[in-house]
């Protein structure tokens, strides 16, 4: 059994965090040279599928960790569909259309209803202080899409960060039931492959819109399929298996909340590299530092069950295991 190093698992969460913040920069100067949403949602599943795919097949057990049922398969479709295609594309939508912090800050609240899933969905008990979350996050929200000017923010690009933010909330429910029969490798290898084929589908539905072309081509002085590749590789692949060697060392809710740095890094880095058009007013920047306090306050509100020991940790069960 590997002995906790905390400081280790510290150093993982912000790694991953850094590389989720990057991501997201990465991720737009992508949908900047052409690539449409779907076609970047299409990419990164089957990239990531091929690469956590070689992983399961070398790592013990080799092939049978992939092995699956029929009954498990309305879990893993469902699963692959909200998690790993319906979030990234929406994400993709919202951030071609927001500053990626803010993008990140309305996809962040997907805790947020989690925790109110657990009270009035699954009737469980939870502390009083997820209604001042609940409250803080909805006070910095308000500041984030400054309402008092008549909702600055795209319409669409506000409706995409909260439907991802749903889905996301969904991924985090039926992952806690995935765990129950499989490990997180061959889960998320699965979710990857049921995005892949959902992304395949919907080009096939639509007549194949949108070319590749823009593959080619540099986008911020980056060669777009050097982009794709962080995409991919850096900013999907390496994450999740920082994140799950990181609650190796720490416990799950700890590993959220230090992994709150990534909406406050992924600003920052937008704003470095894409200029002008990612800064965030004052208004904006209090209002996300109340979202992050907010869902901070959410992530400690459920109350573990008491009647059976608690499963082990992992990346799924945790908010800060990112489908996207």
């Amino acid at each position: 059994m590997t002995t906790p190093r905390p400081a280790l698992g510290i150093a993982m969460v912000l790694g991953s965090g850094v590389l989720f913040a990057v991501n997201g920069t990465m991720s737009k100067l992508v949908l900047r040279a052409g690539i449409e949403a779907p076609q970047l949602t299409l990419l990164r599943a089957a990239g990531a599928f091929v690469g956590l795919l070689a992983l399961s097949l070398l790592l013990r057990p080799g092939p049978r960790r992939l092995r699956i049922t029929v009954g498990q398969l309305p879990l893993l479709i469902g699963y692959g569909l909200t998690g790993f295609f319906l979030v990234p594309m929406l994400y993709f939508v919202a951030i071609s259309r927001m500053p990626v912090g803010i993008a990140l800050l309305f996809e962040y609240t997907a805790p947020l209803l989690v925790a109110l899933w657990a009270r009035f969905g699954q009737h469980q008990q939870v502390r009083p202080r997820l209604w001042a979350g609940l409250a803080l996050s909805l006070v910095g929200l308000a500041g984030v899409a400054e309402v008092w000017g008549g909702l600055r923010l795209d319409g669409l690009g506000v409706l995409a960060g909260f439907g991802a933010a749903v889905l996301l909330a969904v991924y985090y429910v039926l992952g806690s039931h995935g765990v129950r029969s499989r490990d997180s490798l061959s889960l998320t290898t699965w979710a990857f492959g049921t995005a892949a084929v959902a992304g395949l589908l919907t080009r096939a539905v639509t007549a194949g819109t949108g070319g590749w072309e823009p593959l080619g081509q540099s986008s911020g002085g980056v060669p777009v399929m050097l982009l794709c590749g962080y995409v991919v590789v850096l900013g999907s692949i390496a994450p999740f298996l920082l994140v799950a060697g990181a609650l190796r060392h720490l416990p799950a809710t700890s590993v959220g909340i230090i992994g709150m740095v990534e909406p406050v890094l992924a600003a920052a880095v937008a704003w470095v590299t894409l200029g002008a058009g990612e800064a965030l007013s004052l208004a904006q920047l209090t209002g996300g530092a109340l979202v992050l306090v907010g869902v901070a306050i959410a992530e400690t509100a459920r109350v573990a069950p008491t009647s059976a020991p608690p499963p082990a940790p992992d990346p799924l069960l945790s908010t800060s295991g990112r489908a996207r």
